[in-house]
């Protein structure tokens, strides 16, 4: 049996991941949110970059926590130039979170762990499930 300090060290480079991975669909979201056609657009994006604010400062704890430091993110994708374009490259990139933070949920003991990045994947399906409409 592998020590759990160990396995929790395995998930430290996937939570890097997805803190810059919210980091930059936070940055991403707000130029969606500033080219958005519709009022609806706008305030429906609005809400999905709350909770990927939410996920940032979550798992940016999770971090510190298991760490005992602070991670600096960064943008590790740039968000095309267009609506149509960043929509199409949110969606997908939500789809693909999804799958993210259910391995790192799988690869820890620690219930709170397993429970926010549950909780965030539940999240990243509604928003793909918008961007999707969005598409439409």
């Amino acid at each position: 049996m592998v020590p759990a300090a160990h396995r929790q060290n395995d998930i430290i480079p996937l939570i890097e991941k997805s803190i810059d991975g919210e980091f930059s669909a936070i940055a991403c979201y707000q130029q969606l949110i500033n080219m958005a056609p519709t009022r609806e657009q706008k305030e429906i994006i609005t809400e999905i970059r709350k909770d990927e604010m939410r996920h940032l400062n979550t798992f940016s704890k999770i971090y510190s926590q298991l760490t005992g430091q602070k991670y600096n993110p960064k943008i590790t994708e740039e968000c095309p130039s267009t609506f149509k374009a960043g929509i199409d490259f949110a969606f997908h990139d939500e789809q693909k979170t999804v799958d993210h933070y259910l391995e790192i949920s799988s690869k820890t003991n620690n219930e709170y762990i397993r429970d926010q990045y549950k909780r965030a994947a539940s999240d990243e399906q509604n928003h793909a499930v918008w961007f999707l409409y969005f598409l439409k």
